[in-house]
């Protein structure tokens, strides 16, 4: 049994994604392989970002009571997050952290990795968090290694981007439930092009419009996130590839149309852009954070880049920037 909790505005990519791997399954095996309930606060239907609605099975109080009985999970997963400090943030962090006193596995997709955050189940633990997330993320939740990977599993804690990422770690759990032939089938039945492994990074820039990237220029661009708040040179880089200069700057121009410093740059605005939409540091802080020598530099190069002042941008409604 999986207990699929689902907090308003979950995405419902994430929970199809689950239930078809859980079904498919037990196509794969010829028998019930996984079985399955939802739940709510208050087991009431709840509704996805896309404005689909789903029943729930169950209210969480009921839930918990399953804790102590026979019809407990095996899996307790948390689809989207709860708004923070009421009451429904409070329950759901005391149904997790009683999952993981009885040794229920955990788990969360997207915004519900922070859940399992909040809930103190992350804690020295490592975690996979949308990228886009990830500024916010670790300023907020410092004791969680949080990556930029596919999915991660930590002493039966399982995270991972949402998207189509919870495909790949559901297939990962498969594999651990069920063996690796039925996991196979079940890539094979959802007609899946690969299924990732969870260490994979979840984003390459540009590979959409150019392709397959070089493994060199994939290995100095993990280099550059590693290093944001670093000023990387050139001789770094050609350093760290064992190559010259002119052959860095000559695969960075042919895989993504630009020079290696050029696109540390554009690394660096944009994670000032996602710290100025999710957090409340200081300019000055987040140009430190980001690389830059200074506020005003700073400032010159995100007007650059954005057309728009830092501070005014901070003021902007986080779809608009």
């Amino acid at each position: 049994m999986v207990a699929l909790y689902l907090a308003p505005g979950f995405e419902l990519l994430a929970l199809s994604s689950v239930l078809d791997v859980f079904r498919l399954t037990s196509q794969a095996a010829r028998r019930e392989a996984f079985r399955w309930r939802t739940v709510s606060h208050l087991g009431e239907a709840v509704r996805a970002s896309c404005g689909i609605v789903v029943t729930a099975d169950a209210d969480l109080a009921q839930e918990r009571r399953y804790v102590m009985q026979p019809e407990r999970p095996v899996l307790a997963l948390v689809c989207g997050d709860e708004p923070d400090e009421g009451r429904e943030t409070k329950v759901l962090s005391a149904w997790l952290r009683e999952c993981r006193q009885r040794r229920i596995g955990t788990g969360g997709f997207g915004s519900g990795v922070a859940a399992l955050a909040k809930a103190g189940l992350l804690n020295d633990r490592r975690c996979a968090v949308h990228w886009e997330a990830m500024p916010a993320f670790k300023e907020r939740f410092m004791r969680t290694d949080a990556a930029a990977t596919v999915y991660e599993v930590d002493n039966d804690i399982w995270s991972c981007a949402g998207g189509t990422a919870s495909f790949d770690m559901m297939v990962e759990l498969v594999k651990q439930y069920c063996g690796e032939p039925i996991a196979v089938s079940v890539g094979e039945l959802a007609v899946a092009g690969r299924v990732r492994t969870g260490d994979e990074r979840q984003r390459l820039p540009l590979l959409r419009q150019h392709g397959r990237l070089n493994p060199t220029v994939v290995k100095l661009i993990k280099l550059m996130e590693r290093n944001l708040d670093a000023s990387l040179t050139m001789a770094d880089l050609a350093a760290e590839a064992g190559l010259s200069r002119r052959q860095v700057e000559r695969l960075f121009r042919a895989d993504l149309g630009r020079s290696p410093c050029r696109y540390f740059r554009e690394l660096r605005l944009e994670h000032a852009r996602l710290l100025l939409a999710q957090s409340a540091l200081p300019v000055l802080e987040i140009a430190i954070a980001c690389g830059f020598i200074s506020a005003s530099h700073f400032s010159k190069c995100f007007r650059e880049t954005h057309q728009i002042a830092p501070r005014e941008a901070r003021n902007l409604p986080a779809e608009r920037l």
